[in-house]
């Protein structure tokens, strides 16, 4: 179950942002969810869990389609006003560190599956939707991956990813919220800053 949670949620924050801004969010998901498989399955360094060549990957490819300060301010919750701006430009820059480094590994699973859309069930008028999709496994029953996306201006991002049942904010949400009431902001990133360190003592190890 970890495993799988860790490959999809990998997959999931590796989306590709590409042309094409007014195009339907579940097209648009559709798309670039194949994209993404076919790169990674080219890529053995990315799949052997490189991560200077994963991070340039995403650093080129994701954030541009991902509206990562909103998916930071959802995590660390109603403590996310209290920071300064200089503590939440930390905070997003550890978070992402920290979904890299923990999910990087995972990509190496990637092998035959395949992604299968369910209907859209939204208005042409709505801002926010959630497009739900299902992996396919050559063997055992597919694995639900789904999406939160906002219309902005320059086109449909993400804010948050379902693997599995979970939502990826409420989780690091009920963690954060933890580390905060305990010690504040700055614990919260001191917090994140050192498991990000003990992730690269642990591959040097």
């Amino acid at each position: 179950m970890i495993r799988w949670f860790s490959w999809l949620l990998a997959v999931a924050l590796a989306l590709p942002a590409v042309a094409g801004a007014q195009e339907a969010p579940d097209a648009l998901i559709r798309r670039l969810s194949v994209d993404v498989l076919e790169r990674i399955k080219l890529d053995k360094d990315i799949q052997a869990g490189d991560f200077r060549k994963l991070s340039d990957f995403v650093d080129a490819t994701v954030m541009p389609h991902v509206n990562f300060q909103r998916m930071t301010a959802l995590a660390v919750g109603r403590n996310w006003r209290s920071a300064t701006p200089e503590q939440q430009k930390q905070l997003m820059a550890e978070f992402r560190v920290l979904l890299l480094r923990t999910y990087s590994g995972a990509l190496g699973s990637v092998k035959d599956q395949t992604i299968r859309l369910k209907p859209l069930r939204a208005e042409p008028a709505d801002t926010e939707v959630v497009v739900r999709s299902e992996v396919l496994q050559p063997r055992g029953e597919p694995v639900q991956l789904d999406y939160r996306l906002e219309k902005a201006a320059e086109g449909w991002k993400i804010y948050d990813v379902n693997v599995l049942g979970v939502w990826l904010v409420e989780t690091y949400r009920n963690q954060f919220a933890q580390e905060v009431s305990a010690r504040g902001i700055e614990g919260l990133l001191k917090s994140l800053t050192d498991k990000n360190k003990s992730f690269d003592s642990g591959r040097k190890s």
